[in-house]
């Protein structure tokens, strides 16, 4: 079974800043990291083919650096990575990015073929969850999205049974393979890597293709030029008028919230006392 899972390297955003003379993001505040999300597809995809066999392949498109979050996969337990790096895919929307992993994807079908495509639900600094099924409909495979259980792979007549969040509760989908799955955090807990995997990733080179190591791309479709969307202003949130950053361990800031709750009804209570 081989299973191919699509990844990104992302900004932290528990740490990231923004940007206060030009309201975006400051990337260079945060380290980069392997997209949270995408951790747990490439932990699904290993717990897949240690049932099933076969072999687990990551894909992302990003600038040099990248090759770290693909060796953060093969820590995990994934076989090989590759990574599409060129500035002709700068600036890139979602749109320009389902178009350059497609077509890398055509490429690495053409070699080993692909029955399984994971991805993670979205990414942490964009959020628009946009990627994994624009990719889906390029390749003309169903997408199944938010899944966070997969039942079963019957790889014999070809299909998978999945578990996912739907808006007011779950559905448990049958699907033909080939498929595109989007994977939620609780589908699995991301185990501790084992002291070889860390080896072996510390030792690997990711494969590394430009444009011009893919097939028959319109270059019109890649990067700024191929992204019909663009981020107009970004700002941060407002901030809470009246909070209040409580101090100390968490026993002082329980009884802190005691106290603020008690005072809170003692003047609730005064006032409907005057109102009646």
């Amino acid at each position: 079974m081989n299973i191919l899972v699509c990844i990104k390297q992302v900004p932290d955003t528990k740490i990231i800043k923004i940007n206060p003379k030009t309201n975006t993001l400051d990337r260079a505040s945060a380290p980069a990291i392997l997209n949270p999300y995408d951790a747990h597809a490439v932990e699904e995809a290993v717990r897949l083919r240690e049932i099933h066999g076969g072999k687990v392949t990551v894909l992302s498109m990003g600038p040099p650096q990248a090759r770290e979050a693909i060796k953060k996969c093969v820590q995990i337990g994934a076989d090989q990575g590759y990574l599409i790096s060129d500035r002709r895919f700068a600036g890139a929307d979602t749109l320009a990015t389902s178009y350059a992993l497609y077509k890398a994807i055509q490429k690495l079908m053409k070699e080993d073929g692909v029955d399984l495509v994971l991805c993670g639900k979205h990414a942490i600094d964009g959020d628009t969850g946009q990627t994994g099924p624009g990719i889906a409909r390029r390749m003309d495979i169903p997408p199944l999205t938010n899944v966070i259980s997969v039942e079963e792979v019957d790889l014999k007549n070809k299909q998978i049974k999945v578990h996912r969040k739907i808006e007011n509760g779950y559905e448990r989908i049958q699907s033909t393979l080939p498929c595109l799955l989007t994977v939620e955090k609780e589908i699995n807990e991301v185990a501790y890597s084992p002291l070889p995997n860390m080896i072996r990733a510390a030792r690997y080179n990711p494969i590394v293709w430009t444009v011009d190591d893919l097939d028959d791309v319109d270059i019109k479709q890649l990067g700024l030029k191929g992204s019909p969307t663009i981020v107009g202003k970004m700002w941060p949130p407002e901030k809470s008028k009246g909070a209040e950053m409580l101090e100390g361990d968490v026993k002082a800031q329980g009884e802190k919230i005691v106290s603020i709750l008690l005072e809170q009804r003692e003047l609730f209570e005064m006032k409907e006392g005057v109102n009646e």
